[in-house]
């Protein structure tokens, strides 16, 4: 199974986490690319996801089947010749787009399933994974929210969440997706701009089961989780983000503890891990 995973150095604590997921449920061998890039601009400094953390990742895996990897793809050179103008200074980090850039980068193999990093597995998504994709760009859950805001189609709810998506590469390469979505990111500021860009360009998309990138709530066959902000109606209207790393706040606020075995081996794996450079 391959899986691509984008962003910065931030996404660490997530990498691991969903990783580890993975790795519970999956009884083919997991070949991990992680797109990163070092970026300066505005007075910002993006740091990478960090060699050291990957090294480490890699080792692990190999240690459970050695047909596993983790692999480090530096993606500076291509962001810094296409770079998103428009969308630089969005609440979203420029390496949200990184994943429109995959379609350059050859070692990645036609059939990936992209996901966040705050997206933990919690069954076998080998279902998911082996669909029929002919003739499809991409394969992926409507938006819990967006559907009902952004669509193309008044009584059509096509608008996916970019969090869990099945990329089709060789046909994304076809027909260009990817290209357009990286000119109209340079060109046109935009809410959400990956997500934005490739619902509004895509004309093969596949749309699948909530259970696949569940958004709201952890239910009985939930595939794929989503830890995504959410809004909440009591005791006022408010949003509420929690993330897989924030163990408290998973136990208290979500009353979750199905996860607490992943948790306690990304503790152990942390205290472990060399720092970064």
């Amino acid at each position: 199974m391959n899986v691509l995973y984008c962003g910065d150095r931030n996404i660490e604590d997530g990498l691991i986490i969903s990783i580890l997921s993975l790795l519970k449920h999956t009884a083919e061998p997991l070949h991990i690319f992680v797109m990163t890039m070092d970026l300066s601009y505005g007075g910002k400094h993006i740091l990478p996801v960090s060699v050291e953390t990957v090294r480490y990742l890699d080792g692990y895996v190999k240690k459970l089947d050695k047909a596993n990897f983790v692999r480090r793809i530096d993606a500076s050179e291509l962001f810094q010749a296409e770079i998103p103008h428009a969308n630089m200074d969005t609440r979203f980090t420029p390496c949200c787009m990184l994943r429109l850039y995959a379609d350059q980068v050859p070692e990645l193999p036609d059939r990936i399933l992209y996901l966040d990093n705050d997206v933990v597995c919690r069954r076998d998504c080998s279902g998911f994974y082996r669909q029929d994709m002919e003739g499809y760009e991409l394969a992926g859950v409507p938006d819990y929210y967006g559907k009902w805001f952004f669509r193309k189609k008044l009584l059509h709810m096509d608008y996916v969440n970019s969090g869990v998506l099945l990329l089709n590469l060789d046909r994304i390469r076809e027909t260009g997706l990817f290209a357009r979505c990286r000119v109209l990111c340079r060109e046109n500021k935009m809410f959400m701009p990956d997500q934005s860009a490739i619902n509004k360009l895509a004309d093969g998309k596949k749309l699948c089961p909530a259970v696949y990138n569940e958004q709201r709530k952890l239910r009985k066959d939930t595939v794929f989780q989503h830890f995504t902000t959410s809004f909440r109606f009591f005791p006022w209207l408010h949003t509420l983000t929690v993330k897989p790393w924030q163990i408290q706040k998973v136990h208290e606020t979500l009353k979750i503890y199905e996860y607490d075995d992943i948790l306690e081996e990304y503790a152990a794996m942390k205290a472990a891990m060399p720092a970064a450079i």
